[in-house]
């Protein structure tokens, strides 16, 4: 086969490119992931009065911030020990003794969450021993409460973090479980980048009347309110909550790909009563999530709850026309493409494409099944482990109406001159997405109608004056 000297645009969306793109190895061209630390400081931060402590560079804790402030659009507060050259041969003890010292002085935090980078896992820190040690030296009192995680940013991606981090504190600062319980439930949204989608949850599960805590809780922290004062640590859920979380009457996760360690250790070492249902995107998750909240804790769901489910059904039968048949690229985290893919059939839309870098082999056995049991997915394939030139050529060489995923799909959206709308993390070229929830039926309102608005809008872009119409 003979490669076409010099290489043409219209060479890169054949499917002999095609072939060669998804054949290579051991090259990756911009996958749709970050690194485990950015998800461990997503999880600190939804703890009250949490400083999460990043044991490593300070670069990488530029990174990580700066990602977050770029999709939130708000100040991320994390410290480093700035680990150099020095720490990688002698290991980073000092630094961090001498930086937890700093940040209790300076900052006052009510508790901290320790985890590492790339650095500190290639030479083997012992971070509990460190902590140890810096008790010793009186750089933290003895009782200043501490969660700890290893996350190395070469393995897994920035869910494996979240999941570690949650795993982290539950092991390090929960009290063990007792006899008697607190009849209160425990719902852990994974990792979320929607303060929006928090507050739903909240919203429906105080509707519902339940005793709940939400955990970790990082709305407020990422969506801080402007009042003209700074507050470094403006809420999340509190320690009381973390310290009494192994005496829960049960644990509802919503996420089951962001929080694998975490179910594993409440369910089975914990042997705490514990479900896990999807991401509720849709009607049928939401109905899900909200019929397993009511078979946990007795309670009946509400008329006002009803209502709700009503308007999103006739959102959805308004909007229907707009996206029956329509096929759909996605890309993006495995819990969050499993809801949007049951969305899409919902509404009778097609997906094509579903992209992952960080889906597993039972993700895609999961989402094939999700696919084949409606007559809209038979078409559909999945991708574990490929980036976003693998899916450029997809795009290019069996095009689709539109692409779902996160800012850097724009790149390639364009190439294949489809719309792309923003879902997921990060998105850091629109305001205020984060701001609208996608989740419960509220949720579904919104998808419908950011989808079938750009698909109006792209006509409208793209229409002649001949039809160029007032009515769509």
């Amino acid at each position: 086969m003979s490669i076409p000297a010099p290489l043409t645009a219209d060479w890169l969306k054949t499917e002999e490119y095609r072939e060669l793109n998804f054949a290579r190895r051991d090259l990756v061209i911009n996958p749709a992931k970050a690194c485990q630390p950015l998800g461990a400081l997503v999880c600190a931060l939804g703890f009250d009065g949490c400083l999460p402590f990043i044991h490593g560079s300070q670069g990488c804790a530029a990174y990580f911030r700066n990602s977050l402030s770029r999709h939130y659009r708000e100040p991320i507060s994390a410290v480093s020990d700035s680990m150099t050259e020095d720490a990688a041969v002698f290991g980073g003890q000092n630094n961090l003794i001498e930086g937890l010292r700093n940040a209790h002085t300076l900052y006052k935090p009510k508790m901290m969450a320790i985890f590492t980078t790339c650095m500190a896992e290639v030479i083997g820190d012992d971070i509990k021993a460190y902590l140890e040690n810096a008790r010793k030296q009186n750089a933290l009192p003895e009782d200043f409460p501490v969660a700890l995680a290893h996350t190395p940013s070469f393995k897994g991606s920035h869910i494996t973090g979240y999941d570690n981090m949650l795993k982290g504190f539950l092991e390090t600062l929960a009290e063990p479980r007792r006899h008697s319980t607190h009849l209160r439930l425990y719902v852990v949204p994974g990792f979320d980048p929607y303060p929006a989608n928090l507050r739903e949850y909240k919203r429906l599960l105080n509707y519902l009347g339940v005793t709940y805590t939400l955990m970790p809780d990082y709305s407020d922290v990422v969506d801080a309110p402007n009042t003209g004062e700074f507050k470094m640590f403006p809420g999340g859920t509190p320690f009381s909550a973390l310290r009494e979380a192994l005496n829960a009457s049960g644990y509802l996760f919503l996420q089951t790909y962001s929080t694998q360690a975490s179910l594993k250790f409440v369910k089975n070492v914990q042997k705490i009563p514990t479900e896990a249902v999807p991401i509720p995107l849709g009607i049928r998750n939401t109905d899900r999530f909200l019929t397993t909240v009511a078979d946990m804790t007795g309670r009946r769901i509400p008329a006002e709850i009803t209502a709700e489910r009503g308007r999103a059904l006739d959102a959805a039968t308004d909007a229907h026309p707009y996206l029956h048949g329509k096929r759909f690229a996605l890309f993006g985290d495995p819990d969050i493409l499993l809801g949007l893919t049951s969305f899409l059939l919902e509404m009778g839309g097609v997906p094509v494409h579903i992209l992952s870098s960080n889906g597993s082999q039972a993700f895609a056995k999961e989402m094939e099944d999700l696919l084949h049991a409606s007559p809209y997915g038979r078409e559909g394939k999945v991708y574990v482990g490929k980036d976003l030139w693998h899916l450029r050529s997809l795009l290019l060489s069996e095009p689709v109406d539109m692409l779902l995923g996160d800012s850097h799909g724009k790149y390639a959206a364009r190439d294949a001159g489809i719309p792309l709308v923003r879902v997921g993390f990060p998105v850091t070229d629109r305001v205020n997405v984060h701001r609208y929830p996608i989740v419960g039926y509220a949720g579904v309102i919104n998808l419908i109608s950011l989808i079938a608005n750009t698909f109006l809008e792209d006509k409208d872009r793209n229409a002649d004056e001949a039809h160029f119409e007032l009515l769509r």
